[in-house]
């Protein structure tokens, strides 16, 4: 009783999100699928044009909301904080080569953990590999890795990220009839299977607002609990996965197995690895996904930068055959997670400051 006193704000931000997920599936986000970052921010690669798969092209409203929520809320209460400069390019880098783990694995830190609340198997190798990576990124942290301090930036360099997002709120809703058929959407598929717009923005701006609230953060929650064994943001993430777990159970959506799992493939060789990458990545940027995502809305520029380099990394990754799909992983997939492991163990390694 004491430890949910202490933590039970974080612990309804994850019940929130998980069950909101599954109800996103209920009402129309594909199959274990009812968020996942990195494949949201693929699709709406796909709507801008940064690759024509035409299965996986749709302005995801999730992802512009997470962003606007968090925004709000930074801006309630006061810690709206613009700031930046720390190694853009590097961090672009990692973005762009998380992505490419994102989509040889099939789902973001979130939706591995929503694979595995609805039945699949496959995402426990997925998780194991995020866990390994964040312990190799630790590793790195320890010896004195840092991409440098940010600084306090302009205002309106802070309001570009949420500017973004209602640009792109605004070209889902109208969808203007241009000549190059931009932007595009999804006829079949997974980018053509969505929840309702009104739903999937009440909800993500919710969560934006939860999540920037209690700094909800799935990679944070694994590096705390290794470096410090403090279990506090580790407490929300059990929650996601318990209560998604359980609102599986209800809405019948709970199928358990490795084969014919919905978007995903059971090579586990490149599931592990590919999340070995992702979760590198990550530890190495400082946050999830997710959490980048809310960084940004609170006027963090380095973030948006990560943010868009994993949406670049999507559109490369299908462009180029990197990208995974149900039946397997892509001609390009393996060498492209070596190369991106290989940057990843370059900058851990060589982007340190001698420790007194």
């Amino acid at each position: 009783m004491d430890f949910i006193k202490n933590h039970w704000k974080i612990i309804v931000c994850g019940l929130f999100i998980g069950v909101v997920a599954t109800l996103l599936q209920k009402f129309g986000n594909p199959a274990n699928m009812g968020i996942c970052v990195a494949c949201f921010e693929r699709d709406i690669a796909g709507a801008l044009g940064f690759h024509r798969i035409a299965v996986v092209q749709y302005i995801r409203p999730e992802i512009l909301f997470f962003v606007i929520g968090s925004f709000v809320s930074s801006l309630m209460f006061r810690e709206f904080k613009p700031r930046g400069g720390s190694l853009p390019l590097v961090r672009f880098l990692l973005g762009f080569f998380a992505m490419f783990g994102a989509l040889v694995f099939l789902g973001c830190p979130w939706r591995a953990i929503l694979r595995l609340a609805g039945g699949d198997w496959n995402a426990i190798i997925g998780i194991l590999g995020i866990i390994i990576g964040i312990y190799i990124g630790i590793q790195f942290i320890k010896r004195g890795y840092t991409l440098g301090r940010s600084y306090p930036a302009y205002k309106l360099a802070g309001l570009i990220m949420p500017l973004m997002m209602f640009g792109l709120l605004l070209l889902l809703l109208v969808k203007p009839s241009l000549t190059t058929g931009a932007p595009f959407f999804s006829e079949k598929g997974p980018g053509s299977q969505h929840a309702p717009i009104i739903f999937s923005v009440c909800a993500a701006f919710l969560i934006g607002i939860f999540a920037q609230r209690t700094r909800f953060c799935t990679v944070g929650a694994i590096r705390d609990v290794i470096l410090m064994k403090d279990f506090h943001l580790a407490s929300g993430v059990i929650s996601l996965l318990v209560f998604a777990f359980i609102s599986n159970l209800i809405l019948g959506q709970f199928r358990p197995g490795f084969e014919g799992q919905p978007i995903a493939h059971t090579n586990y060789l490149w599931n592990f690895l590919g999340m070995v990458l992702s979760g590198l990545s990550y530890a190495l940027a400082g946050g999830c996904p997710g959490r980048q995502l809310f960084l940004s809305g609170e006027g963090d520029i380095d973030a948006g930068v990560f943010v868009i380099g994993m949406i670049t990394g999507a559109g490369f990754a299908h462009n180029f055959a990197v990208a995974a799909s149900s039946a397997g992983i892509g001609p390009w997939s393996a060498w492209a997670v070596i190369v991106g492991l290989l940057f990843c163990l370059a900058t851990g390694m060589f982007m340190r400051k001698r420790i007194a």
